[in-house]
């Protein structure tokens, strides 16, 4: 199955816990592409000893996960691409969500 998650939120735990449900698909066998949208790009920010988010995302990377990130959402915020950043666009995001199977939000 083609899993798309696509994080919004700043909540250190719920971010936690989409990483956590990306990481647990991909073991499942399924094909995952995280797109982060708004707040979700200040998402590396959000890394702490409980909230090991960092950690998630360079094993959803290490697996064949993907990561994705609104470049005007980024801009908006002055920050840079990073390799668990990078700049991507609404052309995408669009093409993510008709493809995948199952899309959440978080």
């Amino acid at each position: 199955m083609k899993f798309g998650v696509i994080i919004y939120s700043t909540d250190a735990e719920l971010v936690y816990n989409a990483f956590r449900l990306a990481n647990f698909s991909l073991k499942e066998g399924d094909q995952v592409k995280v797109f982060l949208l708004a707040s979700g790009v200040e998402y590396e920010s959000l890394n702490t000893q409980k909230f090991n988010i960092i950690e998630l995302a360079q094993n959803l990377l290490d697996e064949g996960g993907e990561i994705l990130a609104c470049g005007t959402c980024l801009n908006l915020r002055k920050q840079d691409s990073t390799d668990l950043c990078p700049i991507s666009n609404m052309k995408v995001l669009y093409e993510l969500i008709n493809d995948c199977d199952k899309t959440v939000t978080f």
